[in-house]
């Protein structure tokens, strides 16, 4: 990858804890982003304007396969890294392998680790290493009916009833 907003976990960790020392509010987020839509860029700006800075831990391809099932993701690692990179409101982009973020958080250290859609705070298994470390865990940015499920489904529904209508 050849964005110079993407790192791996052990040097974004020496970056972080070098602009936390400066004072910056370190604000991050995880999750699969497969397919990027307009409720990940709005939640990706709210939380972006929690802080100084805004880091997005990325679940790589075997991950999301082990969450989302076999079919995914549709759009591989690297490329949903560079989109998230390409942002704006994004300035830093790590890649994870694990199923949960806790072992990323441990390392980094946010002041302030963001979830969306209908998480509520004491379902977040990541709030313990967040609060440990003397951050804070924010619950709750989402944008109602934007969803990669339901684009999926979506695009699934329209191509069905388009091979129908073409089928002789």
């Amino acid at each position: 990858m050849l964005n110079p907003k993407i790192y791996h976990r052990s040097e974004l960790a020496s970056i972080l804890q070098h602009l936390k020392t400066d004072g910056q509010t370190v604000v991050t987020t995880n999750g699969c982003f497969d397919v990027l839509h307009l409720g990940h860029l709005r939640y990706l700006q709210a939380a972006r304007q929690l802080g100084d800075l805004l880091v997005v831990g990325v679940n790589s391809d075997s991950s999301v396969r082990q969450l989302k099932g076999e079919n995914r993701p549709l759009v591989p690692e690297a490329e949903r890294a560079e989109m998230l990179a390409g942002l704006e409101c994004v300035d830093y982009v790590v890649i994870f392998p694990e199923l949960t973020p806790i072992d990323l958080l441990s390392e980094l250290k946010p002041s302030i680790h963001v979830k969306g859609g209908d998480y509520k705070l004491e379902q977040l298994i990541e709030r313990e290493v967040v609060e440990a470390n003397g951050g804070k865990v924010v619950v709750g940015l989402n944008v109602p009916g934007k969803s990669t499920t339901n684009l999926i489904e979506v695009i699934c529904e329209r191509y069905r009833d388009t091979d129908a209508a073409n089928t002789p």
